[in-house]
């Protein structure tokens, strides 16, 4: 049965302004499955985020925004043009927080495909919550042989013939206590696309670091931090590192500013001398095939 397909990122704010980005995070943070302290504790706090962060945050994005708006929205439909034309089919993009919203782009029946290999409740539970019963919710796989692929094709384009020291795989962090809650299921799933990716790329364990990044909050987070391991990595004779992102399928205020500026600038005051961003797989053709898999696999 052919389905209508829904390809679903969590969201970005619609300009780079302080207004715009006070709107985003406002719907972003009240999500209980983002933030599940109880209200009468988080309410007050998320009052004096929402007066002092947004500048912050609006700045942020405007070192990374482009003529076309923002990066997250440029890449997710770039991916959905892409399906697209590989199905022959209307291939649609929703946002979990921002415009154009998942609950305003369902329809009855639909195939909704997170762009999150790695699952967890504040990415694709809370897409699962929201979509309940309406339609199917299928991902690509942490481990998924076109998703990898296209990550080590990616690698190997941006390292060129100059290959790196040390290579740190760095995903999106999460509270450690969500994580223990949810069994360690995304520390698995994060674990097995580092795993995937070394193997594809022949490249040995120890020169490798698996971290977590965008750390919110004063609670424990799952580490290591990957701030701190560029700066370790650094200080202790790395002079060469790769950063690659496979938590993203799209780029945006985490991999362009927060790893390609703010990580680029720690390593190099921390003493090192080459730093390479691998970018995001966006629309490359393999990750595409992925996605196709996951459709066909549904419809068959």
């Amino acid at each position: 049965m052919r389905r209508s397909v829904v390809l679903v990122n969590l969201g970005t704010t619609s300009a780079p302004e302080p207004d715009a980005v006070r709107a985003f995070l406002s719907e972003f943070l009240s999500d209980p499955m983002v933030v599940d302290y109880p209200t009468w504790l988080w309410a007050p706090i998320l009052k004096r985020i929402l007066a002092s962060r947004p500048s912050k945050v609006a700045e942020q994005y405007r070192s990374i925004w482009t003529d076309e708006g923002s990066p997250l929205h440029i890449g997710s439909r770039r991916i959905a043009e892409a399906l697209s034309a590989a199905l022959a089919r209307e291939v649609r993009i929703a946002y979990r927080y921002g415009e154009p919203s998942l609950a305003s782009t369902l329809d009855d029946g639909c195939l909704v495909i997170p762009l999150f290999p790695q699952r967890t409740g504040s990415t694709t539970g809370t897409i699962e919550k929201l979509v309940g019963e309406r339609a199917t919710v299928r991902g690509v796989r942490a481990d998924a042989s076109g998703y990898v692929d296209a990550q080590a094709d990616l690698w190997e384009r941006a390292v060129g013939e100059d290959t790196p020291e040390h290579v740190v795989v760095s995903f999106h962090g999460i509270p450690a206590r969500y994580d223990r809650a949810e069994g360690g299921r995304y520390r698995r799933d994060c674990e097995a696309t580092f795993r995937a990716l070394l193997g594809r790329l022949g490249w040995p364990e120890k020169k490798a670091t698996l971290a977590f990044q965008s750390r919110f909050g004063p609670e424990p987070w799952i580490g290591p931090s990957t701030a701190k391991t560029l700066e370790r990595l650094a200080r202790s004779g790395t002079r060469s590192v790769a950063v690659m992102t496979p938590g993203f399928a799209t780029e945006g205020l985490e991999t362009v500013e927060e790893i390609g500026i703010r990580g680029r600038k720690t390593f190099l005051d921390a003493g090192g001398e080459r730093f390479v961003r691998v970018p995001c797989v966006e629309a490359h053709p393999a990750f595409v095939r992925a996605l196709v898999e996951v459709v066909r696999e549904e419809e068959a």
